[in-house]
């Protein structure tokens, strides 16, 4: 009875930080669109090494579900040292996949490996809250381990968007352009990390911060959720496109008309 009664406190506390996050996002999602886009594309055919730097650069900046994962990662984190352990281990994960994978050109759906990325943020949000303890009695793999086997899959999913660029054919100018992506990369992830520090040490000395942090990290379950639902709705588009038309006013017929059939089955 004990755990019932904690699985459904749970279960409330996170459902209504789902409703109050989940709006938020939804207005953010086209805004934050995480992926190469054609302009991109294009400027690549004649961009040199700097290009891709800035590219790799930009594109982390923009990667909220890498940036998530990031924030859970140092939340709890208050030491110089346990912040550079975490994250170079989390480097070095992610650089391995992006570099290996681009070069030996090993792809994925990159919609289903965003999905997994998007789990990673779940798991840490909830592993922030001692949730595998409290509501399931089960010690967790060590968080430097998970880090790294996360850091791999976040690499990965970086190496799916990059294939999707003009690396070249010639062996040595592709791994200057994977490493150049890789170092804007690095960069992008070091001025995201500073924000976050410096936001989180100022938040830190609030009195706030111990009654907000269960909440702000419910709010990272909420997050990767949404993120894992988007991810999916996009592998549906991209492995059923005729089921989902690129057309905005055939999109919404078709969702409508979905959900006439679902009320008529009823």
């Amino acid at each position: 009875m004990k755990l019932i009664s904690k699985l459904w406190f749970f279960k409330t506390r996170f459902l209504t930080w789902l409703a109050l996050a989940a709006p938020a996002l939804l207005m953010c999602s086209q805004v934050l669109a995480h992926g190469i886009s054609e302009a991109d594309k294009k400027a690549m055919l004649d961009g040199g090494y700097l290009n891709y730097t800035w590219l790799g650069a930009t594109h982390m900046l923009t990667g909220y579900d890498h940036l998530l994962f990031i924030f859970g990662v140092i939340f709890f984190l208050t030491t110089f040292r346990d912040i550079v352990k975490f994250i170079s281990v989390f480097t070095f994960g992610h650089c391995i996949t992006l570099i290996f994978a681009t070069f030996f050109k090993i792809t994925a759906n990159y919609y289903l490996i965003d999905a997994v990325i998007a789990i990673s943020v779940m798991y840490k949000g909830f592993e922030n809250i001692d949730g595998f303890k409290k509501y399931f009695s089960w010690q967790p793999p060590t968080l430097l381990r998970m880090v790294f086997i996360f850091g791999l899959i976040h690499g990965f999913g970086l190496s799916t968007r990059l294939q999707q660029l003009p690396l070249g054919d010639d062996k040595m100018s592709m791994l200057f352009r994977i490493l150049s992506f890789n170092v804007g990369v690095e960069v992008g992830q070091i001025v995201a990390l500073s924000v976050m520090l410096i936001f989180l040490s100022g938040w830190r000395k609030a009195e706030a911060f111990t009654k907000f942090a269960y909440a702000a990290n419910v709010g990272l379950i909420a997050g990767g959720i949404f993120l894992f639902m988007m991810q999916f709705h996009g592998f549906w588009h991209s492995s059923d496109p005729g089921a989902f038309p690129l057309n905005t006013d055939d999109h919404t017929h078709i969702h409508t008309d979905m959900k006439a059939e679902e009320v008529n089955e009823h």
